[in-house]
């Protein structure tokens, strides 16, 4: 459990809910940040979204051929 690709794993969803929550909190305030950045969030977490699922698949596969 401590290969690298986990760990990059975790921290890549630890980043997405990081920027959900600034995104939800934005959006909740509303005001000049949700203008200003509600599009840069919603983008940067789909980034982040598509890294944490490519290390995911990475971690499987490669913990599948080990054995």
């Amino acid at each position: 459990m401590g290969s690298p690709l986990y760990i990059l794993g975790i921290l890549a969803m630890a980043a997405v809910a990081i920027v959900l929550a600034i995104g939800i909190g934005g959006f909740g305030v509303g005001g000049e940040f949700n203008r200003k950045n509600g599009n840069k969030m919603m983008r940067l977490r789909i980034f982040f979204q598509f890294i944490a699922v490519v290390l995911m698949i990475a971690f499987v596969y490669f913990a599948g051929t080990g054995n």
